[in-house]
C-alpha cells in the first residue's frame, strides 16, 4: 500500500475502508509535521465547524506562521464553509511555500460529492481509499502489513488471519503488529498465527488498548467484557494496558531527547507506532492513566474489590488522553 505524499497544500481522502481511511490521515499528518515540525495542529469536525473556525485553523497565529488542519466528516460541511475551503484551496495551490496544510477527511458516498468536485477542480489531491471487501484485497492488505515492517507471512496463515478477522481492518492491521514484535520467525507461520488467535489474553488486551487509545471507550469496554467472559482474567488485561502505556512513555521520552532509542530498549517500529498515538496527550495525563491501571492491577488482587469496574474506569481515562474533565 502506497504511502500519502504531503507535498501539496490540500489533500482530501475520501470513502474505503474506514481503518485505512484512517491511516492515510495520520500518514499524512504524521509527514506534514516532520516536514514543517512548528506547525500547530488543528482538528476540525465540518459537522459542527463554520467558516470563521476554517478562517482562523488556516491563517497565521502567534504561535505558527502555518497549522496543519485535520478535517474529518467534510461530507456535512455547509455551503458556507465549503465555499470558504474551495477559495482558500485556491489560494494555497498558487502560494504552497506559505500555506497551511489542510487534510480533509471524506466517508465516501455522494453526500458532499459536488464539494469534492469543486475542491478537487480547485487543485487539492484526492486520494480514494480501497474498500477491501473482496477476500483478496483484505489478503493483500494483510501481506502488506507484514511488508511494512520488512516482514514475511506464510500464505496460509494470511488466509487464516484475514478467515477471523478479515471484517475488522483495525484488530487485523494491530495483529500483524503485535505477532512481529513478539515473534522473529520470517515468515511467519500459521501455528504462530493460530497460537495468537485462540490463547494469547495479551492479544485482547492489545485490542482493547488498541480501541482505548482511538478514544473508543465504549467498544473498547465491549471488548474487555467479551474477553473476560470467554475466561481471560481482568489482570491479564491491566498488564496488557500499562505495557502499551508504558510503551507510549519511553516513545515520549526517546522523542523529547530523555533518553536515547537505544535506551528505550524497545523495538524501533513499535516505537514509531507509539510515537503516532502521542497526539492530544500530556505528561500529566500519562501519568494519571498509568496510576489509574496500578490503582486497577491492586483491585484484581484484592478480594471484595471489582476488577473489571477498575478496568472500565482505567478504559474511560486512557480513552480521554488522562483529561479529568
Amino acid at each position: 500500500m502506497p504511502k500519502p505524499s504531503a507535498t501539496t497544500p490540500f489533500h482530501l481522502i475520501y470513502g474505503g475502508d474506514p481503518y485505512l481511511n484512517e491511516q492515510t490521515v495520520r500518514d499524512l499528518r504524521h509527514q506534514a509535521q516532520r516536514k514543517h515540525p512548528d506547525a500547530e495542529t488543528i482538528e476540525l469536525d465540518a459537522t459542527n465547524a463554520d467558516h470563521y473556525a476554517f478562517d482562523e485553523a488556516v491563517s497565521p497565529s502567534l504561535l505558527s506562521e502555518r497549522s496543519i488542519v485535520i478535517v474529518s466528516n467534510l461530507q456535512n460541511a455547509d455551503d458556507k464553509l465549503g465555499e470558504t475551503m474551495v477559495a482558500y484551496c485556491k489560494q494555497a495551490v498558487n502560494n504552497p511555500a506559505e500555506a497551511s496544510i489542510v487534510i480533509c477527511q471524506h466517508e465516501g458516498g455522494i453526500k458532499g460529492k459536488r464539494l469534492i468536485d469543486q475542491l478537487t477542480k480547485a487543485g487539492a489531491v484526492k486520494e480514494t481509499v480501497a474498500d477491501l471487501k473482496k477476500a483478496e484485497a483484505k489478503l493483500n492488505f494483510t501481506i502488506q502489513c507484514f511488508e511494512r515492517r520488512n516482514r514475511r507471512i506464510e500464505p496460509m496463515a494470511a488466509q487464516q488471519l484475514v478467515a477471523v478477522l478479515g471484517d475488522k481492518t483495525g484488530e487485523l492491521a494491530a495483529m500483524a503488529g503485535q505477532l512481529c514484535f513478539d515473534f522473529d520467525d520470517n515468515p511467519i507461520t500459521l501455528e504462530r498465527v493460530n497460537q495468537y488467535l485462540t490463547a494469547n489474553p495479551q492479544v485482547d488486551g492489545f485490542r482493547v488498548a488498541d480501541l482505548a487509545l482511538s478514544g473508543r471507550a465504549a467498544d473498547a469496554i465491549i471488548a474487555m467484557r467479551a474477553s473476560i467472559e470467554q475466561g481471560t482474567a481482568p489482570i491479564a488485561l491491566i498488564g496488557a494496558l500499562a505495557m502499551k502505556l508504558r510503551t507510549m512513555a519511553k516513545a515520549s521520552a526517546v522523542r523529547s531527547g530523555t533518553i536515547s532509542e537505544a535506551e528505550a530498549k524497545t523495538n524501533s517500529w513499535v516505537l514509531k507506532n507509539a510515537t503516532r498515538q502521542l497526539s492530544g496527550w500530556t505528561s500529566d495525563g500519562m501519568r494519571r492513566c498509568i496510576q489509574m491501571l496500578a490503582w486497577a492491577d491492586e483491585q484484581s488482587k484484592t478480594d471484595g474489590s471489582d476488577p473489571v469496574y477498575a478496568l472500565e474506569r482505567s478504559i474511560e481515562l486512557i480513552s480521554s488522553k488522562g483529561r479529568t474533565n
